[in-house]
């Protein structure tokens, strides 16, 4: 009997040793991502992490940009639109680094003397259900 009981240990041991490792992930992004402005543009770009073995992770950015008159008021235009930008990154390490850009375009332009002003801006990891807010206006 100890002998069955030794072996038993021993083959539960060598599944347990042997076995492949589950490498489970636990997405987050590191920090909040950053945007930056440039023009009538939006650069988006952060830092997802806890991807495990994953070799690609698909980020998408969207906000909602609008034309501003002089007066701070945004006209009853049709150009009020949300824009959105969508990429697949690669894993490495369990990690991943986006870079994205928004650009407003308007049918009709916003020309100056009024301006292009972005709102909230929302960034999506769509395979694992993850987002981030960054508040706006831009």
């Amino acid at each position: 009997m100890r002998r069955f009981f030794t072996m038993l240990v021993a083959a539960l041991a060598a599944m347990l040793f042997f076995a492949p490792q589950a490498v489970a992930g636990s997405p987050h992004f590191v920090g909040t991502p950053t945007v930056t402005r440039s023009g009538d543009s939006l650069i988006v770009s952060g830092k997802e992490a806890g991807l495990g073995s994953e070799t690609q992770v698909t980020i998408q950015v969207s906000a909602q940009a609008a034309c501003l008159n002089p007066g701070q008021n945004f006209p009853q235009a049709a150009n009020k639109q949300t824009f959105t930008a969508e990429g697949t990154f690669p894993v490495q390490n369990g990690k991943a680094l986006f870079e994205l850009t928004l650009t407003a375009t308007f049918q009709p332009k916003c020309s100056p003397p009024m301006r292009v002003v972005f709102g909230d801006v929302t960034v999506q990891d769509t395979a694992h259900g993850l987002s981030v807010t960054i508040p706006g206006p831009f």
